[in-house]
């Protein structure tokens, strides 16, 4: 250490007078210094004051400029010397660096930059808004045959694009072509997982993800897929699961995803279909997220349907009832319920049988997997009266439902069966499914349905309750009174934030329910007169004229 602290006075001295040959001696003294105990000579280097002196020997002209780039490098490796070389305004003259021809000079100046920001946002967020993107972006298509300088850029680049603020800089470079053009030229999988690294978080942005594939990333993924699908080495294993992964978070970009569909012809969405069959989950599971993300459109999930791809889901599904692979199912699912969005399609996919695979996972005991089962049913019923009928009087589903709708851990799961209670009334307007819902213990739940802070379920909800008192008024009047529906219905009405649509549902539900003996007596006591009176000078006239009869059928019953 005596040697360190001479050569640190001596380097000092130098560097005032600017003799090259004292500093460069200085410079060797200090990285040996730093071999043998990093962490001892950078607190020597940092109590002895020369990280100030460092940025007059970061430039261009500097022979020593690798060799002090390095031993900053160095020094960054402790956390404790991050400040003080940000203190001692060495980042920007090695951001200069970075336009330097020499190539050791690069290499050591993106370490030193990356080890000094390394884990810290605000400091690497510095560099971006410095410009140093472009110039890695440049430096990797000018030197990609250099390893050491191709790994140092894209550990920075997988660095930078976990922020934000990159990706604009990033999408106005050509990023996307040299990091496929590098992919292309690797044989070994720790450079494949370096690049695919830089990849995933690149792809999150929906430019960058068109430029991917008009770079032809996706060749290389499938390339990848086809040489991995069979090898058990984790190795490939491992990189048929990034590459199909991120095959799916490719289509995720609208513009990228109708690109490959390509009108349902493209040899993308075909090989992408072949996976569905195969006999890998890894695959299984990108094929059916690939299909749910193709089918975020009408257009395509109309050819999608007519061109057989439900039957394909379907047959994926049954392989996966027994002790199934839960993601697998849950993407399956995923894909049936976006397929079931236009309206053309739902009748084709009844008769296909959808309901029936679906409901095989009504014992399902897996949240992610009940709330895609929900959805896939409620979407599939929608504006099909047979087979909400079908549906609504299965005493299995409805009380599977109410005990869903108790599910207070999943959120999810207990919107979506209250949803899907609401809409099996709603759809059908059957009274045996009124009456299925009743004894299942369901009309307490949309009772509290009609309170959610989601208008439109409170909607969904007061138009069932409205069915089911039109319907069966007298089955239904236990648990009307029990759930307190009129004491609802009396705040959704004074409740000044309701929306029309639930003030003009909830007089509806008023007057269907003024049949009923006890629930007449509780509307009575209420004075509910005064608040529909109000109602009247209401600014929308559906809700204005409706407060009018339910004042008259009040006023006639009181």
């Amino acid at each position: 250490m005596d040697n360190l602290s001479e050569a640190l006075e001596k380097l000092k001295l130098a560097s005032a007078d600017s003799s090259t040959d004292s500093v460069e001696s200085c410079v060797d003294c200090l990285l040996k210094a730093l071999a043998n105990n990093n962490t001892e000579a950078s607190m020597k280097i940092q109590e002895m004051g020369v990280l100030p002196l460092l940025p007059s020997l970061l430039t261009p002209q500097s022979s020593c400029s690798p060799k002090v780039a390095n031993i900053i490098a160095e020094v960054a490796k402790n956390e404790f010397m991050r400040t003080p070389c940000v203190d001692a305004g060495l980042i920007p003259p090695l951001v200069q660096l970075l336009s330097s021809a020499d190539q050791e000079v690069l290499l050591q100046t993106g370490r030193a930059l990356g080890n000094i920001c390394y884990d810290s946002h605000s400091l690497q967020a510095q560099l971006i808004s410095m410009g140093v993107i472009p110039t890695l972006v440049k430096l990797l298509g000018v030197h990609s045959h250099n390893t050491a300088l191709t790994e140092m850029c894209l550990i920075a680049f997988g660095n930078l694009a976990e922020l934000e603020s990159s990706k604009e800089q990033f999408a106005s470079t050509n990023i996307a072509e040299e990091l496929v053009r590098l992919f292309q030229t690797q044989t070994e999988h720790e450079k494949k997982e370096m690049i695919f690294e830089v990849l995933a978080p690149l792809a999150e942005n929906d430019v960058i993800k068109l430029q991917l594939v008009d770079a032809g990333l996706v060749e290389c993924l499938l390339q990848v897929v086809a040489q991995t699908v069979d090898g058990e080495r984790e190795e490939d294993i491992a990189q048929l699961k990034t590459s199909s992964d991120l095959m799916v978070l490719l289509l995720l970009g609208d513009e990228s995803m109708q690109k490959l569909f390509e009108g349902g012809k493209g040899s993308v969405f075909q090989r992408v279909l072949s996976w569905i069959p195969s006999n890998n989950h890894q695959l299984q599971l990108a094929g059916a997220l690939a299909i749910a993300n193709f089918a975020r459109n009408d257009g395509n999930c109309i050819h999608m349907v007519d061109t057989g791809i439900v039957q394909k889901l379907l047959e994926l599904l049954d392989r996966h009832v027994e002790e199934g692979n839960v993601t697998v199912q849950h993407a399956a699912l995923s894909a049936l319920r976006n397929l079931a969005i236009p309206v053309v399609n739902k009748s084709k996919m009844l008769s296909a049988g959808v309901a029936d695979v679906v409901l095989k996972f009504l014992p399902s005991e897996m949240p992610p997997v009940q709330f895609k089962l929900l959805g896939t049913l409620r979407m599939l019923i929608d504006t099909q009266a047979e087979a909400a009928e079908q549906l609504g009087t299965n005493v299995k589903l409805a009380e599977r439902l109410v005990e869903w709708c108790e599910a207070k851990d999943h959120a999810g799961v207990m919107g979506e069966s209250n949803r899907l209670l609401s809409a099996l009334i709603r759809h059908s307007k059957s009274k045996e499914v009124v009456r299925t819902v009743i004894q299942c213990g369901g009309v307490k739940h949309l009772v509290t349905m009609a309170t959610s802070e989601h208008m439109i379920m409170q909607n969904e909800a007061l138009v069932a309750l409205g069915l089911i008192a039109a319907l069966d008024l007298v089955a239904a009047e236990k648990d009307f009174v029990g759930s307190s529906l009129v004491s609802v219905l009396h705040k959704l009405l004074s409740d000044e934030r309701s929306a029309p649509e639930i003030k003009y549902n909830s007089m509806i539900l008023i007057c269907a329910v003024m049949g009923s003996e006890p629930l007449h007596k509780e509307v009575q006591s209420l004075a509910f007169i005064d608040v529909v009176s109000k109602l009247r000078a209401h600014e929308n006239k559906t809700v204005s004229h409706q407060a009018s009869l339910t004042e008259q059928r009040l006023t006639a019953q009181s």
